[in-house]
C-alpha cells in the first residue's frame, strides 16, 4: 500500500499520508463528494478532482499488484526466480513492463521455437551465436536428423528459436515500443468499391498522421471506418523508421560484425522484425490508440455533462411544455410549480389538418387556466414552426397581461425517458408521446432533477458515444452526476426517487425508501427524521445528510450544507453573535468581526469551521448560474437562410476536442473549430466554452449538400484561408447526435386579428 500510496500522491500533487487516508475513508464505503465535503480535515483537503483521480488510479494499481504478485508465485513455483529478475519484477511500473518480463516464463501453447528444441536444435542456435566466422550451413550440417533431414530444416528451427528470444525479450520490446510511439505513422487506406458507402469518411481515404498525435476524435472515426469496412488500418514506422527497428532487433545479436554468422543473425533480425515484432506491435499501438481516443472522448462527455446538469434552472414556475410534430401534432403538457402534471393537449396546427386556430385557441386557454410563466418548446422536428406559432399567439395576449417566456430546449433523451420504466411508474395511464412533453416541460423548470432520469448516453453531448467502453463510460457519468447532484444539494421534500438516488450513500433502494416513507407520512420536519426510515442506519445517514435540504423546517441549519455532525459548532458560532440563528442565517457579513480559528476543536478543523462561516452567510447556495436565454434571428430558420457575414445568437450544444456546436435554430448545428473560438491560440475549447452557454457567432461558410454550417467566435468575424482549411477537415454534425442540450429563446413574429381579438375576450374572462 505504501508504494500505491507514493505513486498516487505523485500523480494527484499530494502528500502519502494524505493518499492514504483518503483510501481508507474509501474503502469504509464513503463517497468522494462526502469525503471532499466533509472530510477535509482528515485528507489535507482534497478535493472531488483529486480524489476520482485517486479511486481510478487506485484500481489501476491495485490489479498491478495482483497481477505482480501472481507473477512471482509462477516462475517461483517453476523455480526460475533469481534475486535479478525478482527485481526487475519490482521495478515494472506499468502492466505491459509486467508482461514482458514475464513473456519467457509464461505457460504457452506448442510453438515451432519449442519443436526446434525437441529435434536438438537449440545448441544449434547457439554456436551460430558463438562463432561468427563459420557459415551457419557448416554448422547445421552436425544437426541433421530423421527430424531435421536438410540443412535448411535446421537452420529454420533454429531461427524460430532466436527469433522466439528476441519476442520475449523484455528490454527490446520496452525499446521497440518507446521508439515506436515516438515514430510509428497510422495510415488509412479506403477499401477499393466502397467510396460510395463510405462517403461520409472521405476525409480518411488516403489518409496518415504519427500515432502520437492524433486526436481522439480522429482515431475514433477512422476506427469506426474499419469497423464498417470501408477503410483499412495500418500502424507502423516509415522505411527510415523500419531499418531502424531491425536494426534495434539486430543490435541485439550483436551483429556489428561481418562473418557468415553476423549476415545470417541479421537476416533473422529482419525477418524477426517483419514476421513477428512488428505485427504484435502493431496490434499493440492499435489497442493503445483505442484505449487512448476513448479516454479522451469519455472525458469530454463527463465534462459535457458536467456543463449541461449545472446549466441554470428556469425556476419553480408553471410551465408548458409542448413536444413539436407535424403528422401526429404537437403534444403539450403543463406542469405546476412543482412540476405536478396539471393538464395535457394534442394540437394540429400544421398539415395535414391545419387546425392553426384550434391549437392557438387551446394554447391560450391552457395559458389562462394555469397561469403559465414558461412556455419550453422542444428543439426536434417542426421547432421552429412550432415556436412561430407560440409566437403568433403570444402576441395576442392582451397588453395587460405577462405573456410567458417561450425557451427552446433540447428534447435530446425525451423520447428515451418516455418509453422508460420510470416514466411508466409515474405517468401509468399517460400516453407515451404526451410524457415527453411533460419531461421538456420539467427540463426548463430544473434540468438537473429531470435530466437525471434519462440515460446519459442519450443526452448527446459525447462524441463517439457508441463507439467507446461502455462500462467505462457508464462509470464515468455516474461520478459526474453524482458530484453534480451533490454540490447544488437535493431538497429532501420534493425530490424524486431518481434524484435522491444519486445522494452521497443512497442508491436506488434507499432513494425509493424515501419517498415510500414520505408518501406515506407527509414531509420531513427534520434530517433526523432521515432515520425512520426503512433500512436507512447511520452510516447511511451519516453519508446522505449533509446533501439533503429541508426549506423551512424547525431545524434552519436543515437548509443548509452544515453537516448534522457540526450544529453544535454552527450553534456556537450564532450565539457568538448574540442574535437568533434565523437572523443571522443568509445574511452577507452578519459574522464579521468573529474569527473562524475561535470555534476549531479537535474533531472539526479550521476548513469546516470557515465552510460552516460560508453556509451560514449563504445557506443552501446553488452553484448553478443565472437563467439566461439566447434568441434566434428571425427569418433564419433553415440551412438555406444562413450567409456568410451573419451575426447569430445561439446556445452552445456539445464542446469537442476540435471545436463546439452551436445550436442557432437551423435543424443544424454549427461548428465553431477551435481555431475560431477567440483571438488567441487555444489548446482546450473547454477553455473557452461550455454546453448550455449562450454565445454570439458570424457564419464563415455554408455547404448545404452536406448540412456543414462554419462558424466564428473571432472579433474580425473570419479567419485565414489556411484556418478555414483546417476547419474544413475536421468532422462535422454528422459525425455526431444532432441538438444537445440546452436552451434558445427564438425572438417574436407580430400577428392580430379577429383571432387575436376572440381570444384576448376569453382572456378577461378566465
Amino acid at each position: 500500500m505504501d508504494r500505491i500510496a507514493r505513486t498516487i500522491a505523485t500523480e494527484i500533487n499530494a502528500r502519502p499520508e494524505q493518499v492514504m487516508a483518503a483510501v481508507k475513508l474509501l474503502d469504509e464505503g464513503a463517497t468522494v463528494p462526502f469525503v471532499a465535503r466533509y472530510r477535509k480535515e482528515v485528507t489535507g483537503g482534497l478535493d472531488d478532482t483529486q480524489l476520482r483521480t485517486l479511486a481510478d488510479r487506485l484500481s489501476y494499481l491495485r490489479e498491478l499488484e495482483a497481477r505482480r504478485e501472481t507473477i512471482l508465485g509462477s516462475i517461483r513455483d517453476q523455480d526460475k526466480l533469481t534475486d535479478e529478475l525478482a527485481l526487475s519484477i519490482a521495478r515494472a511500473e506499468t502492466k505491459a513492463q509486467l508482461e514482458d518480463i514475464y513473456l519467457p516464463y509464461k505457460p504457452k501453447r506448442r510453438t515451432k521455437a519449442m519443436i526446434a528444441r525437441e529435434n536438438g536444435l537449440e545448441p544449434l542456435a547457439d554456436a551460430i551465436l558463438a562463432d561468427r566466422r563459420t557459415e551457419p550451413e557448416a554448422l547445421a550440417a552436425g544437426y541433421l536428423s530423421e527430424a531435421v533431414p536438410t540443412t535448411k530444416d535446421a537452420l529454420n528451427g533454429a531461427r524460430d528459436i532466436i527469433a522466439e528470444r528476441l519476442t520475449e525479450n523484455a528490454a527490446l520490446l520496452g525499446e521497440l515500443r518507446t521508439f515506436l510511439q515516438r515514430e510509428a505513422v497510422l495510415s488509412a487506406k479506403v477499401i477499393e468499391g466502397q467510396e460510395q458507402a463510405g462517403a461520409k469518411f472521405w476525409d480518411y481515404f488516403a489518409h496518415s498522421e504519427k500515432w502520437a498525435t492524433v486526436p481522439s476524435h480522429r482515431a475514433l472515426a477512422m476506427l469506426r471506418a474499419q469497423k464498417e469496412g470501408v477503410v483499412t488500418l495500418d500502424i507502423a514506422p516509415d522505411e527510415d523508421g523500419v531499418a531502424r527497428a531491425e536494426a534495434m532487433v539486430a543490435a541485439c545479436l550483436q551483429t556489428r560484425g561481418s562473418g557468415p554468422g553476423d549476415d545470417w543473425l541479421r537476416k533473422v533480425a529482419g525477418w524477426t522484425w517483419r514476421v513477428k515484432l512488428s505485427l504484435s506491435m502493431m496490434v499493440e499501438l492499435m489497442g493503445d490508440l483505442r484505449s487512448r481516443a476513448q479516454e479522451e472522448a469519455i472525458q469530454v462527455f463527463a465534462r459535457n455533462l458536467k456543463d449541461l446538469l449545472f446549466a441554470a434552472p428556469a425556476g419553480a414556475r408553471p410551465t408548458l411544455g409542448l413536444d413539436p410534430g407535424i403528422r401526429t401534432g404537437v403534444k403539450a403538457a403543463v406542469v405546476d410549480a412543482t412540476g405536478k402534471l396539471v393538464a395535457t393537449e394534442t394540437l394540429y396546427p400544421f398539415q395535414p389538418r391545419n387546425d392553426l386556430r384550434g391549437a392557438q385557441s387551446t394554447i391560450f386557454k391552457l395559458i389562462a387556466e394555469h397561469k403559465v410563466e414558461l412556455i419550453a418548446i422542444g428543439n426536434g422536428t417542426a421547432s421552429r414552426e412550432t415556436e412561430r406559432m407560440v409566437a403568433e399567439t403570444l402576441k395576442m395576449l392582451p397588453k395587460s397581461a405577462k405573456a410567458p417566456t417561450k425557451v427552446v430546449v433540447s428534447e435530446a433523451g425525451a423520447s428515451v425517458y418516455s418509453a422508460s420504466e420510470l416514466a411508466a411508474r409515474e405517468f401509468p395511464g399517460l400516453d407515451v408521446s404526451l410524457r415527453g412533453a411533460v419531461s421538456i416541460a420539467r427540463r426548463l423548470q430544473d434540468p438537473l432533477a429531470e435530466l437525471v432520469k434519462i440515460e446519459p448516453r442519450s443526452i448527446g453531448v459525447g462524441q463517439y458515444q457508441h463507439d467507446v467502453d461502455q462500462h467505462r463510460l457508464g462509470q464515468m457519468l455516474e461520478a459526474v452526476i453524482e458530484d453534480v447532484v451533490n454540490a447544488v444539494g437535493v431538497d429532501l421534500n420534493t425530490a424524486s426517487a431518481p434524484l435522491l438516488a444519486h445522494v452521497s450513500g443512497l442508491g436506488p433502494g434507499l432513494a425509493e425508501a424515501i419517498v415510500t416513507h414520505r408518501d406515506a407520512h407527509g414531509a420531513f420536519a427534520s434530517r433526523r427524521d432521515l432515520l425512520k426510515v426503512a433500512r436507512l442506519g447511520p452510516r447511511a445517514f451519516e453519508q446522505c445528510a449533509g446533501f439533503l435540504r429541508i426549506r423551512d423546517g424547525k431545524e434552519p441549519l436543515d437548509a443548509s450544507a452544515v453537516h448534522p455532525e457540526a450544529y453544535e459548532v454552527a450553534r456556537r458560532v450564532v450565539a457568538s453573535c448574540g442574535r437568533d440563528i434565523r437572523q443571522i442565517m443568509g445574511h452577507e457579513g452578519a459574522l464579521k468581526g468573529l474569527r473562524a480559528e475561535q470555534f476549531v476543536t479537535d474533531t472539526f478543523g479550521l476548513p469546516t469551521v470557515r465552510d460552516i462561516f460560508a453556509e451560514l452567510e449563504k445557506p443552501g447556495r446553488d452553484p448553478r448560474p443565472s437563467f439566461v436565454t439566447a434568441a434566434f434571428a428571425d427569418g433564419v430558420e433553415e440551412i438555406t437562410d444562413l450567409r456568410p457575414g451573419m451575426v447569430l445568437e445561439g446556445t452552445v450544444t456539445n464542446v469537442a476536442a476540435f471545436g463546439a456546436f452551436v445550436d442557432i435554430g437551423v435543424h443544424q448545428d454549427g461548428l465553431v473549430h477551435v481555431s475560431q473560438l477567440a483571438d488567441r491560440f487555444v489548446k482546450d475549447p473547454h477553455e473557452v466554452v461550455k454546453t448550455g452557454q449562450v454565445v454570439k457567432v458570424t457564419v464563415t461558410e455554408v455547404d448545404v449538400a452536406r448540412k456543414r454550417i462554419g462558424l466564428t467566435m473571432r472579433k474580425d468575424g473570419g479567419s485565414s484561408a489556411r484556418e478555414d482549411r483546417a476547419a474544413r477537415s475536421q468532422p462535422g454534425p454528422r459525425d455526431r447526435k444532432p441538438k444537445g442540450p440546452m436552451q434558445s429563446a427564438p425572438r417574436e413574429n407580430n400577428t392580430g386579428g379577429a383571432l387575436g381579438a376572440a381570444l384576448q375576450d376569453a382572456f378577461r374572462k378566465r
